[in-house]
């Protein structure tokens, strides 16, 4: 709960200081803006269930319950999955074409990026729980899982479902390695980029440093999830996976943006500073 507590202090901090500073209302905030959004309901979907169970200790879940968290935490690691990969083609225009960056990446651009991103991954979590919950189950349909993520809930299933398991493993590879492809092909070119620069270099690429750090935080623990063959997994492992991508890293993420994003922090000052002065014109005026 301390986690979680952290995680939505640190989210909604992070929107509400890109809602209220202008000055924040370019394409790479708007971008974060849904990143936090995300990391939000991410956190939103997993840790309430889990602590009222723990605490109650009635560690049971609804059929809809569970359809619906699955396709909740599917979605939203989907969109989490392009949002990075638009962020990182925001940053190569940023260095590579700057004069071009307001045409390239005007707001109908970023807003388009950012539906895109909602819409695909909630298609395809749609169609692939709907698919899952259709099957018969069996057994005592316990869950070796503190929610009803995909490994776990397809090993209740009964009969032969390879067919649908190769499906989900091709989609879910595409939807982990195309966006690692484009962020990858996005910083060969603003290495090159940076590296041709005359002057500091450090500052062209410190804009990169906490994109660098939360997509390989993500994609790291996706793929120790996801792309293990099924012989060599076991639930703990699964558990621990689920943890690190599910909770840690939607703590960390606001925490990595704020404390080494200068922009961030002057609006922060800012917020602060203009709370204080609305603060001392109402004791004036009382």
């Amino acid at each position: 709960m301390v986690v979680f507590l952290i995680a939505v202090s640190g989210n909604s901090l992070t929107l509400l200081l890109i809602c209220a500073d202008p000055r924040l209302h370019t394409s790479m905030y708007l971008l974060l803006s849904q990143l936090s959004l995300m990391e939000l309901m991410h956190v939103s979907t997993t840790i309430p269930k889990m602590a009222t169970n723990y605490l109650s200790g009635q560690k049971s879940i609804s059929f809809v319950g569970c359809a619906t968290q699955h396709f909740l935490y599917l979605t939203l690691g989907g969109v989490e999955c392009l949002l990075l990969a638009f962020m990182s083609y925001d940053r190569y225009v940023a260095i590579c074409h700057p004069l071009r960056y307001t045409v390239l990446m005007n707001r109908k651009v970023t807003l388009m990026m950012a539906a895109m991103s909602w819409l695909g991954a909630s298609l395809n979590s749609l169609i692939y729980t709907a698919v899952l919950m259709h099957f018969p189950f069996c057994g005592p349909r316990q869950i070796h899982h503190f929610y009803c993520e995909f490994p776990a809930v397809v090993k209740l299933v009964c009969g032969d479902i390879s067919v649908y398991e190769a499906t989900v493993y091709i989609s879910t590879l595409l939807l982990l390695l195309l966006p690692i492809v484009l962020i990858s092909t996005s910083y060969v070119f603003i290495l090159h980029s940076v590296i041709q620069m005359r002057g500091s270099k450090r500052n062209a690429f410190a804009t990169c440093s906490s994109h660098l750090t939360v997509v390989t935080l993500w994609f790291g623990a996706s793929i120790f999830s996801y792309m293990r063959p099924r012989s060599q997994r076991t639930p703990l492992q699964d558990k621990v996976g689920s943890v690190f991508y599910s909770i840690i890293t939607p703590t960390l993420n606001p925490l990595i943006y704020t404390l080494r994003n200068k922009d961030v922090a002057k609006a922060l000052r800012r917020v602060l500073g203009r709370d204080c002065i609305i603060k001392r014109l109402q004791v004036q005026l009382s």
